[in-house]
């Protein structure tokens, strides 16, 4: 067995943990640069910057699962659908 061969690291898996990486420092500057204040949205929750991140990338990981269940490849639909639940969870949660 090669060492590391048991993923496949094609370049939009690269890509991806490279945007979730980048992410993660962009929000860590915007904290340090513009602190916040925990909000209450929709769900009556206090949430952060970060929380809604989460939230967003966790909701967007069950959105692609269910569009592979019921649709299948290719995920591009599932992608535009995501970044509207993003910015959803951004402007109310």
């Amino acid at each position: 067995m090669i060492p590391g061969g048991w993923m496949a690291w094609t370049f939009p898996v690269a890509l991806f943990f490279w945007i979730i990486a980048s992410l993660l420092v962009l929000f860590t500057i915007l904290a340090i640069r513009f602190p916040e204040v925990p909000r209450r949205g929709i769900l009556r929750i206090e949430t952060t910057r970060g929380d809604r991140l989460f939230i967003s990338l966790l909701g967007s990981a069950f959105i692609c699962l269910g569009w592979l269940l019921l649709a299948g490849p290719p995920l591009w639909w599932a992608l535009g659908l995501c970044a509207i639940y993003a910015a959803a969870v951004f402007r109310w949660v």
